[in-house]
């Protein structure tokens, strides 16, 4: 898309007057500069771009300089015929500036002086678009609205292992020291003690995450006594995390340190000291998304990334269709793209429900197997009225990079979805073009195949579940926090919903989903065995004796099974090419569950943790809650059955089952000894697939055996 783009820098030589202005006219777009930056002997500045849509091309283009007050006073302007403006192309540098005598001289108003503008036609893909001032955004706050590519901060994982503690001055041992700020922590009670309660030892690891630059944060190790109802601080040490260590893998050795403890509360300041070894551990990804969306599994020291295996290209084309979400029916939308550290965000175009940004960006990719997250909202803080409100969130869309053939272009238009407490509500449209540039079978691409997803320390000194939640929380709040203080800012509700923060809370929707999605993985399970059991009863007597035949033919030739078995996955493979996805998906209604989700269902997902709703609504949501748990242990119990009842078999629970089933694996054996493996392959497969007049309607006698065997289950109470 093609703009007009203005550069007003300075004048000279104007009558003497107060901060004039610049105003800015093509047909019907206007716009109008800041105030003059006077640098002295009558020289005001600008130094401000303007960018006007050209969708509708315009013949002139003018310039006036005004001065500011009730009354403006015309101080001239400039003309310039679109015709002979120069069309700037990628990569030309930028247009120098000129200076043009201003005119529109009248017998009372005199004109003098001189003006230094830049004028040519561009693209979004000029340096000076994203600062320019958009014509599609006029009359609001111009830094809210203009686009922005921000950098998440450079995140550590944090690693104190706590030792030991000496001369602490307590009556009695049970001291715990928490965290750091942003995320906390603390030890359980200590592992051994010394005779005189002075020297205390823990030998526990503790996690935390800080961000760069790490000079604006302190590590405080508090002692603590909880061995009375009020926790009793015996002393706390403060430790710059710039002084820390840095560690790329396991194999470099951490020295430890020792920290003396202050009180506060005392003149004394030594109140003991404190064993610790600390580092920064950058040999791990620090977690800012879920796991299953995640856009980069880099570590974080840069010595141990991989080279990219191709780029990324996005472009965000518009939107149509968006539903009003202000009260005088208007939408002012803008876009958020966020793949690996890299955030984008597009400018607002306002009072539009089929906004056309026309914005590209490009991503460099270390692993295909990561997710790129576009999302939609609407701007509330351009308004200076709006003070804090927080910007609306319409809809978000996810695409596995891993889903796009190598260097083809999808142009494709995905539904903008939203879960309100109503239900769900199509809330629009947004139009994406997406490519992955690389190389089709790129070796480097193909061995990420074979590798981890995450670096080599999260196998070798894995986290816990709990404890990379606990951190995702910390991460997630130093993101936010940081993108915050950009500017333009991006808000905490952005940064939240696009690294879905919620994704682990508990939703009785996403649980019924869930167990749809178990089935429809297990359905080809359930088909085959409906294809097996229509065989056995030869409904189909053609295709039973062909599978006679075929299975005769493996038994007597075994070496044929296995190329047979990838000659047939091939040909499937091959088969359902025809209908692989011509576009990325998009978000799916139906899989979520949420076209047929009931209302006190949704009520419960956005309910907070504690809940805010009367005692009545919590006693029913648990009582149902305790239903569906009661059948989830009966499922339990039965597998667990299942299993005790395969131990009973050599277990001596039962003395007769026990002695008829190792009686028959003696027979078994004598049997394999004597006749030759494949006429006994032959005898169980004919015997499997036996005509229905010789076959008895009642479960057979081993199936039978097997539920006799005795579980653990009449031992419960």
């Amino acid at each position: 898309m093609q703009y007009l783009f203005v550069r007003i820098v300075k004048a000279r030589g104007l009558h003497p007057c107060q901060s004039p202005h610049v105003k800015i006219r093509s047909g019907p777009i206007a716009g109008r500069s800041l105030p003059a930056r006077d640098s002295g002997a009558g020289c005001p500045e600008w130094n401000q771009v303007f960018a006007l849509s050209q969708s509708k091309p315009e013949s002139t283009l003018e310039i006036s300089v005004w001065e500011d007050g009730p009354n403006e006073a015309f101080l001239g302007g400039v003309c310039f015929n679109l015709t002979d403006v120069p069309v700037r192309d990628q990569p030309d540098g930028p247009l120098a500036p000129q200076w043009y005598k201003l005119e529109g001289a009248s017998d009372d108003a005199p004109v003098t002086g001189d003006i230094m503008v830049a004028v040519w036609i561009g693209t979004q893909a000029d340096e000076s678009f994203p600062e320019s001032w958009n014509s599609d955004a006029p009359y609001v706050s111009y830094a809210y609205t203009r686009s922005k590519v921000y950098q998440s901060p450079k995140m550590w994982y944090l690693r104190a292992y706590v030792i030991e503690a000496q001369d602490l001055r307590l009556a009695s041992a049970a001291p715990l020291p928490p965290g750091v700020p942003y995320n906390s922590a603390m030890t359980r009670r200590p592992i051994a003690a010394s005779s005189s309660s002075s020297s205390l030892s823990w030998m526990e690891d503790l996690m935390f995450v800080a961000s760069e630059p790490l000079s604006n944060h302190e590590m405080i190790v508090e002692v603590e006594d909880r061995s009375t109802k009020e926790p009793e601080s015996l002393g706390y040490a403060v430790v710059p995390v710039a002084s820390v260590e840095q560690r790329l893998d396991e194999r470099q050795a951490v020295a430890s340190r020792w920290f003396n403890l202050e009180s506060t509360a005392t003149r004394d300041g030594y109140r003991g000291r404190i064993h610790l070894r600390l580092c920064l551990e950058g040999g791990y990804h620090v977690l800012d998304e879920a796991a299953h969306v995640s856009s980069d599994f880099r570590p974080t020291a840069k010595q141990l990334w991989k080279p990219a295996v191709g780029v990324l290209e996005l472009g965000i084309l518009g939107a149509r269709g968006l539903i009003p979400m202000k009260t005088r029916g208007s939408t002012d939308a803008y876009c958020v793209a966020k793949y690996g550290k890299k955030w984008v965000r597009t400018r607002t175009i306002t009072d539009s429900f089929d906004p056309r940004w026309n914005e590209q960006y490009t991503w460099q990719v270390y692993d295909p197997c990561t997710v790129l997250t576009v999302g939609v909202f609407d701007n509330w803080r351009m308004f200076d009225a709006a003070g804090n409100r927080q910007d609306y969130r319409i809809g978000k869309v996810r695409i596995r990079v891993s889903t796009l053939e190598s260097n083809r272009v999808y142009t494709a238009s995905y539904p903008l979805l939203r879960l309100l407490p109503s239900g769900v509500k199509k809330m629009g449209e947004v139009q994406l073009a997406v490519r992955f540039a690389c190389a089709a079978l790129l070796p480097n691409t193909c061995a990420m195949y074979a590798q981890p997803m995450l670096p080599r320390m999260h196998h070798l000194r894995p986290l816990g579940v709990l404890q990379q939640d606990v951190l995702r929380v910390s991460a997630i709040m130093l993101v936010s926090e940081w993108l915050e203080r950009s500017e333009p800012p991006l808000g905490q509700e952005v940064v939240r919903y696009m690294l879905d923060v919620n994704w682990h809370s508990w939703s009785n929707r996403r649980s019924r989903a869930n167990w749809f999605r178990i089935m429809g993985v297990v359905s080809w399970a359930f088909g085959l065995a409906r294809w097996i059991d229509d065989i056995r009863r030869w409904r189909n007597p053609t295709t039973t004796v062909l599978v006679h035949v075929l299975y005769l033919v493996l038994v007597w030739y075994p070496e044929l099974v296995v190329p047979t078995a990838s000659l047939y996955v091939f040909l499937i493979g091959a088969w359902y090419s025809r209908f692989r996805p011509r576009a990325p998906a998009g978000m799916d209604v139906r899989l979520s569950q949420a076209d047929m989700v009931d209302a006190d269902d949704l009520d419960e997902e956005f309910d907070p943790v504690p809940s805010t709703k009367p005692a009545e609504v919590v006693r029913a949501r648990y009582d149902r809650l305790r239903i569906l748990a009661a059948r989830v242990q009966r499922l339990l119990g039965d597998l667990a059955a299942q299993g005790e009842r395969v131990q009973a078999l050599i277990s001596w629970r039962d003395p007769r089952a026990t002695k008829l089933f190792i009686g028959a694996c003696l027979v078994v054996a004598l049997v394999f000894y004597v006749v030759p493996p494949k006429m006994i392959a032959v005898a169980l497969g004919f015997y499997f697939l036996r005509h229905p007049m010789f076959r008895d309607p009642m479960p057979p006698a081993s199936l039978n055996f097997f539920r006799r065997l005795p579980s653990l289950s009449d031992r419960m109470l």
